[in-house]
């Protein structure tokens, strides 16, 4: 064989790995990844049941109603829309209405999720950023006031305060 021959074998070669490796990483990633929805999301696209991903927004107040063996159901919402979440297990200490929460799960239908895992905000300015650019996307988020001992920097502004107490006006 030819050098030149057997440098077009080489990388045809290494093209043929590189693709496989492509490949099986493609496959990995999409079976591992969860997709984000905001409420408004997840009732424009209509996920499958079954379908992986995470659902963000604010817990509904007036919704949250724990019954037998640690099943919680609640409700998240962006106030345009609303999705149903079911979870069995140990909330977070911060877990409560009116507050921002991320529950990662799997769709039953297109409004209803059952959660395996709920994370909740960790203070009273976070709110993740997901469902904050969801609330910026719907209009629905609002800067609070800052207290009269506070001013304005960079590091304050667009920290969801304003959404502390939010009504429910939803559907459903």
């Amino acid at each position: 064989m030819r050098r030149r021959d057997r440098r077009l074998l080489l990388i045809s070669a290494a093209g043929i790995v590189l693709l496989g490796a492509t490949a099986v990483a493609s496959v990995a990633l999409r079976q591992t990844a969860s997709f984000f929805y905001s409420p408004t999301d997840a009732q424009a696209k209509q996920p499958e049941a079954g379908t992986q991903a995470r659902i963000g927004g604010l817990v509904a107040k007036g919704t949250v109603v724990r019954g037998d063996n640690g099943k919680v159901n609640f409700v998240v919402t962006d106030m345009k829309a609303d999705v149903r979440v079911s979870y069995r297990g140990v909330l977070p200490d911060l877990f409560r209405e009116g507050q921002g929460v991320v529950a990662e799960g799997k769709f039953t239908a297109p409004d209803t999720f059952e959660a395996r895992t709920i994370l909740a905000r960790h203070d009273e300015n976070y709110m993740p950023k997901e469902v904050a650019d969801a609330l910026k996307a719907s209009g629905q988020w609002r800067d609070a006031p800052l207290p009269v001992n506070q001013t304005s920097n960079q590091s304050n502004l667009g920290t969801g305060a304003g959404m502390l107490n939010p009504t429910h006006t939803g559907s459903k």
